[in-house]
């Protein structure tokens, strides 16, 4: 199951935070639904553009509120990073953790770095007290992300699907899941038309991949969305 049918199972009349909205693959389609507002996070700029464009397209700015800053754990500033391959920036792998220069540094197929300074804020800041589920993509920032939303994840309780990479961050699989494990969450993977405890899995095998943006090599199976609801929630989700 995909992050778009997830939502759509679980979803309940309320604020769905986009963390990573990107050009609105899923902001869109979850604008549509019936009760919904999209509070939408894009701090890429070449991103923020086009996803305010189909915003406007879609005649939903009704539904649908966007916010150019990136979310960590406080408030300041950051680079953002997009790697260059092949004459083209790998926007994608936009990220305010990864160390591309390294990355670089041995991989001369990486031609050169893009870098945008940003604002960065917490969730919590905004003091939200109908968030109904939250989607995180932050290449490799999930946990500061995660960790600047706490209290509205303690008082809200929504839904989750958090792509976590090892290739983003070493011990993020672990780490992530361990952080929501303390909030009441647990946490699930889907494979093989099947939700499996998050418990299972296991990185070594299921997410081989470079940490290089120019290297397309991937174990079978790659996962790497993971879904996570409140205890309670459980058998609802082994229904999808």
């Amino acid at each position: 199951m995909d992050e778009l049918a997830f939502h759509r199972a679980l979803f309940r009349a309320g604020t769905i935070v986009d963390v990573g909205a990107h050009d609105g693959a899923l902001t869109l389609p979850l604008a549509a639904l019936a009760g919904a507002r999209v509070l939408a996070f894009e701090p890429l700029p070449p991103a923020f553009a086009r996803l305010e464009a189909a915003v406007r397209a879609a005649g939903c700015e009704g539904q649908v509120t966007l916010r150019r800053e990136a979310l960590g754990t406080g408030t300041g500033r950051l680079s953002l990073e997009v790697p260059v391959v092949g004459g083209v920036a790998q926007e994608q792998w936009a990220s305010v953790a990864k160390d591309y220069a390294g990355i670089a540094a041995g991989d001369p197929r990486v031609e050169r770095i893009l870098r945008w300074d940003v604002e960065v804020m917490a969730l919590d800041s905004l003091g939200l007290v109908d968030v109904t589920a939250m989607k995180v993509d932050a290449e490799g920032a999930e946990e500061e992300v995660l960790r600047g939303a706490e209290a509205t994840l303690r008082r809200c309780m929504p839904v989750l699907t958090v792509e976590i990479e090892e290739r983003h961050r070493v011990g993020s699989t672990r780490d992530v899941p361990r952080f929501l494990a303390g909030l009441g969450y647990r946490g699930f993977y889907a494979l093989d038309g099947a939700w499996h405890a998050v418990e299972g899995f296991d990185a070594a095998v299921m997410q081989v991949a470079s940490p290089s943006p120019a290297s397309f090599e991937a174990s079978d199976p790659y996962v790497f969305i993971f879904g996570f609801v409140p205890a309670g929630r459980e058998e609802e989700l082994r229904r999808v």
